[in-house]
């Protein structure tokens, strides 16, 4: 090979590794977007939502659209996770429908809607009792060690879906 030859070579070599460099930067930032997206918005709240549910109980439930609307964040969350990995192509199919799963056993629990509180029964408010307990059950509560970690959540989103009954009203 020609001395020009062999530097055009090298060159090749070391832009080729530059962008096997940025590929696999961009695929790990990907990951983790969709991951802070999923443990914040949704692993974060869940624990909330459990901490709100104590403290209406404690409270009588004086304000329990505080319960509600932390119920909402936890479904706009899923959402937000479940759209955020389907476009950048990072969520499984099978965390595609644990999330799934999870949005549909948790929407059946009174939630506000925009501009509007929902009035709780009695039921409501059992319900969501336990759904706290179910939330400890699996290790999102308040005090209670968190791991957040992707794969640590979607144990614990499985296990939700198993334990949260569908129709809720059923026993």
């Amino acid at each position: 090979m020609t001395n020009k030859r062999k530097w055009v070579f090298r060159i090749s070599i070391v832009l080729n590794i530059l962008l096997f460099t940025i590929v696999v930067w961009g695929i790990v930032k990907m990951n983790f977007v969709k991951e802070q997206v999923l443990i914040t918005e949704v692993q974060s709240n869940l624990v909330e939502l459990e901490g709100l549910i104590a403290s209406q109980m404690e409270d009588n439930w004086s304000e329990p659209n505080l319960v509600t609307t932390e119920l909402g964040d936890v479904l706009n969350g899923i959402w937000l996770g479940k759209t955020t990995g389907k476009q950048l192509g990072t969520l499984t199919y099978s965390d595609q429908r644990i999330l799934e799963q999870l949005y549909s056993k948790l929407y059946q629990y009174p939630n506000d809607k925009l501009y509007s509180f929902v009035d709780l029964t009695e039921e409501d408010k059992k319900n969501f009792e336990e759904l706290r307990k179910t939330l400890r059950e699996v290790g999102l509560g308040l005090n209670i060690s968190i791991i957040a970690s992707m794969d640590s959540f979607m144990k614990q989103a499985e296990e939700l879906n198993e334990k949260i009954r569908s129709p809720l009203n059923l026993h």
